[in-house]
């Protein structure tokens, strides 16, 4: 099979002649990826298929083109999504999953990188060099759109931990196989025991320079306990260990996705105050929500569709390549888990292999090829088709699968709850109509009392039934993971309420400073305690 492909135009985002137009693309991305998150809540469209779409749309209206650097993304973005992921990650719940995790991004991921090079080898006529490079681009895989799915649909915590633990460590493994085959390809010679001589090195030496950096930053990190001065330090170290490990020629990565875990677990303990590990930990929540709404925007900005049709052949044979990777790595490697660990059920395993959406690693790794190498543009234009069928299609349809494999079942006890719910939110809304028909003269007090009366009776029922579920212990009542998760979220607003209403006392100066702190401080412990649980 052969197909003729056309240069792909490659744009990066440079910084303007004139400061002001790089300020109007960074406003109009800005309200473009509010538009979209309006548009897919609305439409129920994941995400970051809406920021891909958009990306798509609104190029041209940008003062100047913008799109994917990957120097940008390598060393400024990857960092900070990896660091992000690292410190929200609990090393206890990693490691009760770490077998799996381990199968999937260490040998899982070299497995579907050799299968999509043979395939792509003799489907499509690639040389060794560019069908091995396609295979570690389109074997690395993006949970931004998997996880954002377990947002809506509850799935089993387990399972939520195989899946951001794979991609926390997939994308280190990609890199790491990506600098090797470019070693093979300037040095033209390859021997077996020197390639995995190379990669146990970079990989052990990034885990070492991930190790000094993370506790030497643990150790500054506790003399601070200083919110806005430890965000700056966390910066510090999640970009200065990537460009560390990069200096001493091993896997900057690994090194980010070392001290992340460190620092998470280690540096984000009990020991400093409540005020400062929040702070931390919404600053890094909102960094990794934004790098990847840029990201998935540039994604779009980024896609030729002239030159996605021209190759839509090649294109789709790249995207069976990659399922035929995850299918022929997903089920076998799971299927030995049970020998040494809890098995990992069939479903789960489905959900591994549908949630195979690639993302913006898939995209920078291309554009930063060396130029001389021979067929770079007909690779790019391969990668980038397979990364847009991935996003719009897989992202798509991932909820509906997800959904249809019955992982979260509604318990008997939730289905209670919802019930009452239903009952309050349903009376509370009728007596606040009452209470404008009242105010517009259209009822009579006599008669709004006594409608009110009837509507207040099925309040104060549901309030005592909800009371009592929420009051009583697990063993009492089957509450579900989910019921707790529920519930949680209820505490979680009404303490951040809390919180927004002393703020703005102490900013119209209604409550001293003093009294604000320490009731804060108390509150910000009540919401560690609801994110330990």
């Amino acid at each position: 099979m052969t197909n003729n492909y056309l240069p792909i135009q490659e744009t990066t985002l440079q910084p303007p002649g004139n400061f002001a137009e790089l300020v109007i693309g960074l406003i109009i991305l800005l309200l473009v990826a509010t538009g979209v998150a309006l548009l897919s809540r609305r439409f129920r469209v994941p995400y970051v298929t809406g920021l891909v779409l958009a990306g798509l749309v609104f190029t041209e209206i940008l003062p100047r083109q913008f799109g994917l650097d990957p120097a940008l993304v390598l060393n400024l973005f990857l960092p900070i999504l990896i660091f992000e992921a690292g410190i929200n990650t609990d090393i206890s719940r990693l490691r009760s999953t770490f077998k799996a995790i381990a199968l999937l991004a260490g040998p899982g991921a070299m497995m579907a990188t050799g299968i999509i090079a043979i395939l792509l080898k003799f489907g499509l006529g690639l040389a060794w060099i560019p069908a091995l490079l396609a295979g570690v681009f389109l074997a690395n895989t993006d949970t931004v759109s998997v996880l954002a799915v377990f947002k809506e649909i509850p799935v089993p915590s387990r399972l939520s931990t195989i899946v951001e633990g794979e991609t926390l460590f997939n994308d280190a493994v990609a890199l790491v196989l990506f600098n090797l085959i470019l070693n093979v390809y300037s040095t033209g010679s390859f021997t077996f025991l020197g390639g995995l001589q190379e990669l146990v090195v970079v990989s052990v030496g990034g885990t070492v320079v991930g190790l000094i950096l993370g506790y030497l930053s643990v150790g500054l990190f506790k003399r601070l306990d200083d919110p806005l001065s430890s965000i700056l330090l966390t910066v510090a170290i999640a970009l200065g260990t990537f460009q560390a490990g990069q200096f001493l020629n091993v896997s900057g990565a690994v090194a980010v996705v070392v001290a992340g875990l460190i620092f998470g677990n280690i540096g984000l303990s009990r020991n400093i105050s409540a005020s400062s590990r929040i702070t931390l930990l919404s600053f890094w929540e909102y960094a990794g929500f934004g790098v990847n709404t840029f990201i998935f925007l540039l994604i779009g900005v980024e896609i030729n569709l002239t030159i996605f049709w021209q190759t839509l052949p090649g294109v789709l044979l790249a995207v069976l390549a990659f399922q035929a990777g995850r299918l022929l790595t997903v089920y076998p490697l799971l299927a030995i888990v049970k020998w040494f660990d809890r098995p990992v059920p069939i479903r789960w395993q489905h959900v591994l292999f549908f949630g195979n959406i690639k993302g913006s690693l898939s995209m920078a790794l291309p554009l930063s090829l060396p130029l001389a190498l021979a067929g770079r543009e007909q690779l790019i234009a391969l990668v980038f088709g397979a990364v847009f069928l991935s996003l719009v299609v897989q992202a798509t349809s991932l909820p509906w699968i997800v959904k249809r494999l019955k992982i979260a079942q509604v318990s008997s006890s939730q289905q209670q709850v919802e019930e009452l719910q239903a009952q309050l939110m349903t009376a509370k809304a009728a007596q606040d109509e009452l209470e404008t028909l009242l105010k517009g003269g259209v009822l009579p007090k006599a008669i709004y009392e006594e409608l009110r009366a009837a509507y207040q009776v099925r309040v104060a029922g549901a309030e005592k039934a909800l009371r009592n579920l929420y009051n009583r212990r697990p063993d009492q009542f089957a509450i579900t993971g989910n019921d707790h998760t529920k519930l949680d979220a209820i505490r979680r607003r009404l303490l951040l309420a809390e919180k927004g209403t002393l703020n703005e006392a102490l900013r119209k100066r209604i409550l001293s400073e003093e009294v604000v702190r320490e009731r804060l401080k108390v509150i910000d412990e009540q919401l560690l305690r609801l994110e330990d649980d």
